[in-house]
């Protein structure tokens, strides 16, 4: 379990995330959503420590049952954190040069002893898992091929295998479709749902549109100028929270069974009607 207290980050006098509390059991998918700045990657950066905190705790529930202060983590327990607590990026944050294979290996690095993982030797069992795990993600027939080679929807993949191979118990999306195709998004987040499902895997995923977040998601937190505006399921997501979340900008249609609402950028939602 990750449980979440009163968490603020500020730059300066920007406060980009507000007081937030809020708990996520061991195994659930939870979608962040709000506009542009409203506190979602940064929200997920410090999930993971790659942001520090201003203030507020964020605890999880070890394999013992204890509590450990994520915030008060330093060196390889901090690693051991970041081993456990996966990360995938909106950009991939692959080594272009690099072919498929040993860029999932690079999440195995943590590991390896220092000088096994200067030289990047991986033994073959790491190996075969790495390409189990490709095989998981369909992209086991491309584990030679140079990652600058493959389309965007094929790199993310990649990066989710990555973070497979951490073999962690949390993995944080940011924004994981966000530069995708329509078809190639949707084959993402399956394999995001399908890791969710059948490894028990918490995934909290920042997502830009809300048929996705809907789609997918067994529970949904919306943020707006940093603070939570809404935790709850995606059928408790009506027209009026969604107006909370994005500021009410721009005009609804609303038909016999579907509300489609333009928000702000030029973005539509599409929600069921209640």
């Amino acid at each position: 379990m990750l449980k979440v207290e009163r968490l603020t980050k500020r730059f300066g006098s920007l406060i980009a995330v507000d007081n937030l509390s809020f708990t996520v059991p061991k195994g659930q998918m939870v979608g962040i959503i709000g506009r542009s700045g409203a506190g979602k990657s940064t929200l997920l950066r410090m999930l993971n420590r790659l942001v520090e905190p201003s203030g507020g705790r964020i605890l999880h529930e070890d394999a013992l049952g204890h509590e450990v202060d994520i915030c008060a983590l330093r060196g390889r327990d901090l690693c051991r954190w970041r081993q456990q607590c996966a990360m995938v990026f909106q950009q991939f944050n692959l080594v272009a040069r690099l072919d498929v294979l040993t860029n999932v290996l690079m999440g195995r690095l943590s590991y390896q002893p220092t000088v096994r993982s200067l030289l990047k030797l991986f033994t073959p069992q790491e190996r075969a898992f790495a390409v189990m795990t490709l095989d998981r993600v369909e992209m086991a027939p491309f584990i030679l091929q140079r990652c600058d080679t493959l389309s965007g929807g094929q790199q993310q993949r990649v990066a989710i295998a990555r973070a497979l191979v951490q073999e962690p118990g949390i993995l944080l999306a940011d924004e994981p479709i966000a530069s995708l195709d329509p078809r190639s998004a949707a084959r993402v987040m399956d394999i995001l749902r399908t890791i969710n499902r059948e490894d028990g895997i918490t995934v909290i995923c920042n997502l830009h549109t809300l048929d996705t977040a809907r789609a997918y998601c067994e529970r949904l937190i919306g943020l707006r100028m940093g603070a939570i505006v809404f935790d709850g399921p995606p059928a408790a997501l009506d027209r009026a929270r969604i107006e909370e979340i994005y500021g009410g900008e721009g005009e609804e249609e609303v038909d016999e069974n579907l509300t489609s609402t333009t928000l702000a950028g030029g973005r539509t939602a599409r929600i069921v009607a209640s």
